[in-house]
């Protein structure tokens, strides 16, 4: 595989537009992965590309249909990193604890060196029954170090120590792994290139308790970042699992996934919000899902929030399917 390549190879031929959820928002050429990479062709500084820098919720779109083969994820975070650096609001209380975590790190895990591992990621920390229950299904060991303050750096634009990344790689060694958070998955490709990994969602889609209780009138909304991230041959899983189970997906007619949340990491001050109702919008546009199954509990808040449909997490489809008709779930 040809090794990718930085924003002076853009050609300027607009295919990342399309698939853009920061440029269908604002209509404005800066606020796409093409009009960063014009304007750094051009001499532009990363304040000067401050509004598009922020707005970029990292989904990976732009990545598989570049014919340019350019990291434009990787573009944006190192803009982000330059940024951070260099504006008063990388003074700010979440950037002083975010730094003095990474300074910190961990203490080394005790796990055998061989058991395969779930990097569940804050969210999933959060919610001590789904944890389990994803961990019964995958019969994984739950990492002690998940790498959380990690990819909360790579959102924010704050420079991780070598000593914190090598003690991070260093606790995967000689793991399958099982990761929740795609931005981290997408790192870990690079990180470490001969490691076994996959996504919670294809993860837990694989298992025949989970995928006997997709329906075809479920939308299963993808997570955007582990798709993106892993393209080519997600685009394979996921057509065997709509065939399987003729189910929506949330993938617009080039099979890019199209996320849910507009805006990913902590809100900073002063930054305006990312549009989730849009995005939800644009995801349920003409679809005539009677449930919505999630693979983000972050998605999965979003919809709750937005719209009148029953919302599960795919965990959840182990379940008893009359279990899952009963749980509770928000209106909009």
């Amino acid at each position: 595989m040809a090794a990718l390549r930085d924003y002076a190879a853009c050609s300027g031929c607009s295919l990342c537009r399309l698939v853009c959820p920061m440029w269908r928002s604002h209509r404005d050429p800066r606020f796409s992965a093409e009009g960063l990479a014009k304007a750094l062709q051009h001499g532009a500084t990363p304040a000067q590309l401050a509004a598009p820098i922020e707005a970029c919720s990292l989904c990976g779109a732009c990545d598989p249909v570049c014919p340019e083969r350019i990291d434009l994820p990787g573009m944006v975070m190192d803009l982000r990193l330059r940024l951070a650096n260099s504006l008063p609001l990388a003074g700010s209380p979440l950037f002083d604890d975010l730094r003095a975590s990474l300074q910190r790190g961990t203490k080394p895990s005790a796990a055998s060196h061989s058991a395969p591992l779930l990097l569940p990621g804050p969210d999933l920390r959060g919610d001590a029954a789904l944890l389990e229950r994803v961990r019964a299904l995958l019969g994984l060991a739950v990492a002690e170090d998940d790498g959380a303050d990690i990819s909360l750096a790579l959102e924010l634009g704050v420079g991780i120590p070598p000593h914190r990344l090598q003690q991070f790689l260093a606790s995967l060694g000689g793991h399958s792994i099982v990761a929740a958070d795609g931005l981290l998955l997408r790192q870990l490709r690079r990180w470490l290139p001969g490691s076994q990994r996959m996504g919670l969602g294809a993860a837990l889609g694989s298992r025949p308790a989970v995928r006997s209780n997709l329906l075809a009138t479920d939308l299963y909304v993808i997570e955007a970042r582990a798709y993106h991230a892993d393209y080519e041959r997600m685009v394979a899983y996921y057509d065997r699992l709509q065939l399987e189970t003729g189910c929506a997906l949330n993938l617009d007619l080039q099979r890019i996934a199209i996320p849910a949340v507009a805006q990913e990491r902590p809100q900073k001050p002063g930054l305006a919000r990312g549009d989730d109702a849009a995005q939800v919008r644009w995801i349920l546009q003409g679809s005539k899902a009677t449930r919505i199954v999630v693979e983000s509990l972050a998605e999965r808040a979003v919809f709750e929030r937005l719209c009148d449909l029953p919302v599960v997490h795919l965990a959840e489809l182990g379940e008893d399917p009359e279990m899952i008709k009963r749980r509770p779930h928000a209106f909009g």
